[in-house]
């Protein structure tokens, strides 16, 4: 438990927002400070309440979500602090009321934690009779830190996205310095195995892990795109406009760069006699030189970082390329080694051709026009009942929180209403705001919360002690306020720390409590800390493990349909593979993942199943890298691409077939070939191809043909060299993942029925 605690205290969950806790602080202590200088305390109050309620919701993004996030912020508190107000004086009214709300803010995103809040602060105040007057201030404060909020908006309205999209080059930038550095490096394997405590030394002395830069690059690109759909005025739009244009040419940029590295494996594997590694790493590396230059670009707003003029690196790797080219014309090389070289400088050139598209988007400036206010688009169309129905059936882990936080803080708001103290509605704020989705997640917010207040309500105990008057009152609020939020999001025991005694004075600002006040929201926290810890220890169980049967056939089907893809862009029916389906394939790998990391925080979690899982979701992210490097080598016309096409139908034949059998499993399972199996005819027909095309490549150029000429020949040999290698690893991963899938689902279903025979012998009449 000391360990836990430890870890908790430690915890850097984010980076401090001072613009954001400038702003909450003074939207909450200016109010108060006005009301302590004209006489209207109470008003002051009940408009600080408002402006805290609404803070607290803490938008992110753009300003325009920002402003909408703000806008429902403010209705919610406005709403709840009506309602809150007719409930004051009615105690077990309120415990009939406030625990549906907090439930239906656990399920609704934008409702949140704000309405249950704004109802039960606002409840626990003394009765009046000026309950839509008191809504009204709390519209009041809400509608005014919303405007300090928003006040930067005319002059950092694209820094969002600006900021987006410098993370996506960076990103993009760091994994091809990943490809840079496998080019002829030597094992890292034998460092890896060393424990290296300091950072800095691990950094120089270990490569960076290719899969793991792919990946952040990939979700910051699509954090770019998710930013981007933000600015409405931007949709809608016959043309692409310049953000979308440089979105799709880092995605390229990406994408080539996953082609590359897969050339680099397979000719690490196949070399070439002569040297090629220290061309290709310097070449790789300028480039992504070349992509931080425009990331910088991109957040200083200043012109073009570089002139278009050919990289001298780039250059050096053609002259390179073209030598082991002709030696293997010449039967000196290899001649499919040669051809992974010459795939390896057309990859690198195309980058450099995307790398150049992006310098000039960037060079005409990042800017969005200012349009007329869009209705959302809708999505597609699902009954909000229908919805909820499902969830209720399938008990799905969202349905199980809520339902645990609801009857939580029913228990708690009881509990509360019985006792005879006039702050017992700590309690129910400390379940309702520290029940998370797992056990291990709970006990840290637990741990935090318990340490945070203890501590805080020492220091309100105090300063209630040494009874400041309003105006100083308001200051030293003003100091907790501005704590509060600027480290809220740096640790959760910060705000537990700065935010009670904050919320002990503004609640009572206008009536100061004595410092008994400070030993029962002690207490009572602590008496919300019990309820919490045995909500989430003994009510029903998250259910992460139990939807694992549908997520995982959700990853093959996704990739199968990737690999159906491909295999059309290897025949020359597409062009390139559809955004959507590599978007849904990296989704489902990135499902798996956080499920692991939910298991992770159970109370006793199965490292072995959790490092299962993870290793099934690294093999989804090779498959798809391996689709996608297939599908950026095969663009080429008039090429023969033998029998690629028949080996991704049979493996996107195999995906389905298992995603098939998670849900129905075959009688005799035994009886089923292995992937390797039923592949191994194809790929000895792959290989006969590949031996095929340099015999008539060698051919061809002793008949007369120019050795520089570009002949649908030469475009399959340089087609078919790499995607031997990338079909051959798609197999094994494929195999991986198909296996992972079908050991983790039968352990599901082994599970549920040995529970299911369980209950039926605890249901069996005795005799």
């Amino acid at each position: 438990m000391l360990k836990r605690a430890r870890e908790a205290y430690a915890q850097i969950e984010g980076r401090a927002a001072p613009l954001y806790g400038i702003a909450a602080s003074v939207a909450v202590a200016l109010p108060l400070a006005v009301g302590a200088l004209t006489g209207h305390a109470a008003q002051g109050s009940m408009i600080a309440l408002g402006a805290y309620l609404v803070a607290l919701r803490a938008p992110e993004g753009p300003y325009g979500a920002r402003a909408r996030n703000l806008a429902s912020a403010v209705f919610v508190v406005a709403i709840g602090a009506t309602i809150g107000g007719h409930l004051s004086g009615h105690t077990w009214l309120a415990v009939a009321v406030v625990p549906p709300i907090v439930a239906l803010g656990s399920a609704i995103t934008w409702i949140g934690p704000t309405a249950a809040l704004a109802v039960l602060l606002t409840a626990v105040r003394p009765p009046t009779s000026d309950v839509l007057y008191n809504g009204f201030l709390e519209l009041l404060g809400g509608l005014w830190v919303s405007g300090l909020l928003l006040a930067p908006w005319p002059a950092r309205r694209l820094r969002p996205l600006r900021s987006a999209l410098t993370e996506a080059a960076d990103a993009i930038a760091e994994a091809l310095d990943a490809v840079s550095q496998d080019v002829g490096a030597p094992d890292g394997t034998v460092l890896a195995d060393v424990d290296l405590t300091n950072p800095d030394l691990a950094e120089v002395t270990r490569k960076p892990d290719w899969e793991e830069r792919r990946r952040a690059a990939s979700q910051a690109l699509t954090a770019a795109r998710t930013t981007y759909g933000f600015y409405r005025s931007g949709r809608g739009r016959e043309e692409p406009s310049r953000p979308e244009r440089l979105i799709e040419a880092l995605a390229r940029i990406l994408q080539e760069t996953v082609a590359l590295r897969s050339l680099v494996e397979a000719a690490r594997r196949r070399p070439p006699d002569r040297e090629w590694e220290l061309e290709a790493q310097i070449a790789v590396t300028a480039l992504a030189a070349r992509v931080r230059l425009l990331a910088g670009a991109i957040a200083a707003k200043g012109p073009a970082p570089l002139e278009a003029v050919e990289s001298e690196a780039i250059r050096r790797l053609s002259r390179q390329s073209e030598k082991i080219r002709r030696a293997g014309l010449a039967g000196d090389e290899d001649l499919v080694a040669a051809a992974l070289i010459g795939q390896i400088r057309r990859s690198v050139d195309r980058i450099a051709s995307s790398v150049d598209s992006a310098r000039r988007i960037v060079a005409g400036g990042i800017r969005i026009g200012f349009g007329p206010p869009r209705l959302p688009s809708r999505g597609p169309v699902t009954s909000w009942g229908g919805r909820v129905g499902r969830a209720v059936r399938s008990r799905s882990p969202r349905f199980r929180q809520v339902s645990r936080v609801g009857l939580a803080v029913a228990v708690a708001m009881a509990l509360a209403a019985m006792l005879p103290v006039s702050h017992a509605h700590w309690m129910s704020i400390t379940v309702m705001l520290s029940l998370r989705g797992t056990y291990g997640e709970t006990m840290d917010h637990l741990l935090q919360r318990v340490g945070g207040t203890a501590i805080g309500s020492v220091i309100a105990a105090v300063l209630l002690a040494l009874a400041p008057g309003q105006l100083t009152a308001s200051l030293i609020l003003f100091v907790f306020a501005l704590a509060a939020f600027t480290l809220r999001s740096v640790n959760f025991a910060y705000w537990a720390l700065f935010g009670t005694p904050l919320a002990m004075m503004l609640l009572d600002f206008s009536q100061p409590s004595d410092w008994t006040a400070a030993g029962e929201r002690i207490a009572l926290t602590l008496g919300g800390v019990v309820v919490a810890f045995l909500a989430v220890r003994l009510l029903w169980p998250t259910g992460h493990a139990e939807r694992l049967p549908i997520q995982l056939g959700r990853l093959l089907s996704a990739h199968a349909d990737l690999a159906r893809a491909a295999r059309a862009v290897v025949e020359g029916d597409r062009e390139r593979l559809p955004h959507d389906k590599i978007v849904a394939a990296e989704q489902a790998a990135v499902d798996i993942s956080k499920t692991a990391s939910h298991l992770a925080h159970e109370r006793v979690p199965d490292s072995e199943r959790i490092d299962r899982l993870q290793s099934t979701a690294d093999s989804a992210h090779r498959t798809r890298d391996h689709l996608i490097a297939i599908a950026r080598m095969s663009r080429e016309d008039s090429v023969d691409p033998g029998p690629a096409p028949q080996i991704l139908d049979r493996i996107a034949d195999r995906l389905e077939e298992a995603a098939d059998s998670l849900e129905d499993p075959p009688e005799a399972p035994g009886l089923v070939p292995s992937l390797a199996e039923q592949l191994q005819d194809d790929f000895e027909n792959l290989d006969a191809h590949l031996s095929g095309l340099v015999r008539r490549r060698r051919a061809e150029v002793e008949d007369g043909v120019a050795t520089d000429a570009f002949t649908p020949l030469r475009h399959s040999l340089l087609q078919a060299s790499g995607l031997r290698f990338a079909v051959r690893s798609l197999r094994s991963d494929v195999e991986q993942l198909v296996d992972a899938a079908t050991h983790e689902v039968g352990r599901v279903q082994a599970s549920s029925e040995m529970a299911a025979s369980e209950q039926q012998d605890a249901d069996a009449p005795k005799h």
